[in-house]
């Protein structure tokens, strides 16, 4: 699957979520949503996404580099991107083929409801993470990442996944603690909310829940501990030299 999804040019993660034996990531089977997008929902990520504008144009303009903006696509059910076809159960997800981040707004409902991880920051966080892989696509990390997987085995192409993902996760620490820097927008429990959805979806969690015992083996995303580890050392120096996970001993 991994060597179909590198020749194909997809993100090898996109593919493995949609088989629920792998129980890694975010991609959780749960039922498609039928209500249509709401205003409401889609005007606050729509704010949050141009936050991250703001952030990363100003790092990328620090470093004398351009930041190439993603395009945002709100879906219900399923959805067609240059990665290929995707129902509602993968959740949210980038494609570096087309810098575009894909969301479907009723993961935030599951996240709210079957998760246990609320509030506006939660939602921001699951936002910033996958700006953070566009980040990485403008940098250049993921073409490595997805080299290096195709001359490994699948234990070995899934922690470079872990990898990639945490670096994502702090990433989005980055954005908040600049953006907060620069405009204030954190909030009394704020952070928390942020450190309780990193919790709430990480593969270990995710795993127990969906077939009773965990395979780290098969993490594809990192456990509960790395993303609430990794997404508070972005948060807490706000620079993104401190994201390099790949040179990390420690996950």
């Amino acid at each position: 699957m991994i060597l179909l999804a590198l020749y194909l040019g997809i993100d090898p993660t996109f593919l493995l979520s949609n088989l629920e034996s792998t129980g890694g990531g975010e991609a959780m089977p749960r039922p498609a949503p039928s209500r249509p997008v709401e205003g409401s929902e889609a005007d606050f990520v729509s704010v949050v996404l141009a936050d991250t504008e703001d952030s990363w144009n100003a790092i990328f303009s620090g470093s004398g580099r351009h930041y190439d903006e993603p395009t945002l696509v709100l879906f219900t059910d399923a959805v067609q991107s240059r990665c290929g076809f995707a129902s509602a159960a993968v959740g949210p997800f980038y494609c570096p083929a087309d810098q575009q981040i894909y969301l479907d707004l009723g993961f935030f409902r599951e996240l709210h409801d079957r998760f246990g991880a609320p509030g506006d920051f939660a939602q921001a966080y699951v936002i910033a993470h996958e700006v953070g892989h566009h980040v990485q696509n403008l940098l250049g990390i993921s073409d490595d990442v997805r080299r290096r997987q195709a001359r490994v085995d699948a234990p070995d192409a899934n922690e470079l996944s872990v990898r990639l993902e945490l670096q994502a996760d702090c990433m989005s620490g980055v954005w908040a603690r600049t953006a907060d820097r620069s405009r204030s927008i954190l909030e009394t429990g704020d952070i928390e909310e942020g450190l309780n959805a990193a919790s709430a979806i990480g593969d270990d969690r995710l795993q127990r829940e969906s077939q009773g015992y965990v395979v780290p083996d098969s993490f594809t995303h990192g456990s509960s501990e790395q993303r609430v580890r990794w997404f508070r050392r972005g948060l807490d120096f706000g620079d993104v030299a401190v994201c390099d996970t790949f040179s990390a001993e420690r996950l």
